[in-house]
């Protein structure tokens, strides 16, 4: 099922760093060798640069199952709050399959686009890193400072790869029986027809991710420096980047101590954000914070495929205009209001949806009291756009928020993707020190972070395990809101979905359906991806007995 992989990513090298166009001059673009592509630290750097840009390109249809209603990460990184219910749709809308997922009537589909999509694209990234790790076994090429950092992005490419198919196509480390949950074929050929082996079980995938993310430490170590001051130099992955990986392994995994030690190391070099660059939009990876994102480039037109598009509501695309992301209510209700973080949700926008599922929308179904008049209704709803940009045909709707903003609101302009922030591992740590019942050391972790987000915070009065945990949980669920770790967070804490619990969460049963109500994972397989049929009818080494 995986064909022309080199080729494909070493054309999209090409066209995104205009290098070596000695290639387009004395070559077909369907005749680039393998060969070519690895003759040298130079041209495997083309291979890491096609490998950035396929983690958001739109064009996956160059991909086996790929087609164009993903764009890679614009899907993928926001997919785990919008699956896991963290991210609430106000309204029915346009989607791509958006609500689909939100619905559960997609991931639990083994022809669904979810499903055929993730699963090929990361395989990809696998075959890919696969033969610049192939190359540098064969120990042909010098092992200078450069070509330590290629194989260095290499083995991190193929751990961050397997962990994401391990976290979403088996059964979660810390909930099942690991040493014999099936987990994902291992893949290590880097040339067709890229037979991969049998369903590993899910240790045995955790521990290449292991030995890759230690393989990439290790080259990283003596490697060129990454670059800095440039937005796309965060799309290189380096030794943070790396640790910042290793953490996210071993936190699922439940080695506490290794976590905690991987994330500290990882967030060394990028200091907490203020509450200005808090406030900025979270859309380039030039935030202090950011250890690793992808610098999207502005040719690469993925409009109504972006992350923004699924998830900034000043966007300006149909399925955003009409549909409002809202928080959930219960999580609003334990922000304190001396926590800056809370002024990005907007308990009181007025709901200008007639459309709304809550059925609340317009002036007639007013609830609000702060609204006396329609006038003054009216009014709100014309202040919120002038402050934030979006145009008349923008909804608003109560607690919805303003965290990710593009850079130019109103338009459908593409902006950066990120994927690991320094607050991720202040929060890795805590819970891992927590775990592992060190109160003050858990304490010590929040503090920073804490304390330069709410101006009353007080870590003491989480002095035990229990609490410390359930403040963790608070932590990431605010924090890290609407950048995707909601679906993993809540298989290591084997916590299921409610959305009627506790007063509700805003989001409506109609509109929901399977995603309003699921059971923890532990006793619940609905959380597992099915396996694409394709894969399984073209895959030699899988057959009915190994689908989800």
């Amino acid at each position: 099922m995986f064909k022309k992989i080199i080729l494909l990513l070493v054309i999209v090298a090409i066209a995104t760093t205009s290098c070596h166009e000695d290639f387009l001059e004395t070559k077909p673009t369907d005749a680039i060798s393998s060969g070519d592509a690895l003759a040298s630290a130079e041209n495997m750097a083309l291979i890491l640069n096609g490998l950035h840009r396929l983690l958001y390109a739109q064009p996956q249809t160059m991909l086996s199952g790929g087609d164009s209603y993903r764009s890679g990460n614009h899907y993928w990184v926001p997919l785990g709050d919008n699956l896991a219910g963290g991210i609430i749709h106000s309204a029915r809308a346009n989607n791509l399959g958006w609500q689909d997922d939100a619905q559960w009537i997609s991931h639990n589909q083994e022809t669904s686009r979810t499903t055929k999509q993730l699963w090929y694209q990361r395989y990809h990234i696998i075959a890919s890193a696969n033969a610049i790790i192939n190359k540098a076994a064969e120990g042909t090429i010098p092992e200078d400072a450069k070509f330590k950092e290629i194989i260095g992005q290499a083995y991190s490419y193929r751990a961050y790869a397997y962990l994401s198919l391990v976290q979403h196509y088996a059964k979660g480390y810390l909930i099942g029986n690991p040493e014999s949950d099936p987990g994902v074929p291992l893949l290590f050929a880097s040339e067709a027809p890229f037979t991969s082996a049998p369903r590993s079980t899910v240790k045995e995938i955790y521990d290449q991710c292991m030995s890759d993310i230690d393989a990439a430490i290790s080259y990283f170590d003596g490697a060129t420096p990454r670059p800095t001051g440039n937005a796309f130099d965060k799309s290189q992955l380096n030794i943070d980047v790396a640790y910042g990986l290793k953490a996210r392994i071993a936190l699922n995994m439940g080695e506490w101590r290794t976590a905690a030690d991987a994330a500290v190391m990882a967030r060394q070099n990028y200091p907490i954000m203020d509450k200005d660059d808090y406030y900025s939009g979270f859309n380039t990876t030039l935030l202090p914070e950011v250890i690793w994102g992808s610098n999207v480039i502005t040719t690469e037109t993925t409009y109504f495929r972006s992350y923004f598009y699924l998830m900034s509501n000043t966007f300006n695309g149909s399925q955003v205009r009409n549909n409002p992301k809202i928080m959930d209510k219960r999580l609003y209700a334990q922000i304190p209001d001396t926590d800056y973080r809370k002024g990005l949700f907007l308990k009181d926008a007025p709901n200008s949806n007639t459309s709304a599922s809550n059925g609340e929308g317009g002036w007639d179904n007013n609830t609000n009291p702060l609204y006396t008049t329609e006038e003054e209704f009216d009014a709100e709803i014309d202040r919120l756009a002038s402050v934030y940009g979006w145009t008349s045909s923008h909804n608003t709707h109560p607690y919805m928020h303003v965290k990710m903003r593009n850079k130019a609101p109103g338009t459908t302009d593409p902006d950066d993707i990120i994927l690991m922030r320094s607050s991720e591992m202040y929060l890795i740590e805590a819970e891992a020190e927590a775990m592992l019942g060190n109160i003050e050391a858990a304490q010590n972790a929040l503090k920073p972070l804490g304390e330069e987000r709410d101006s009353a915070y007080d870590v003491t009065m989480y002095d035990t395990k229990e609490k410390l945990m359930e403040h963790i949980k608070f932590q990431r669920a605010l924090e890290l809101w609407g950048e995707g770790f909601l679906y993993t967070d809540k298989i290591r804490w084997d916590e299921g979905i409610d959305h009627a619990a506790d007063g509700g969460s805003g989001a409506s049963a109609g509109l929901y359906q399977s995603g309003f109500q699921q059971d923890k994972p532990s006793v619940n397989d609905e959380w597992i991806f099915k396996i694409p049929q394709e894969e399984i009818d073209a895959n030699p080494n899988l057959g009915p007995g190994d689908q989800n």
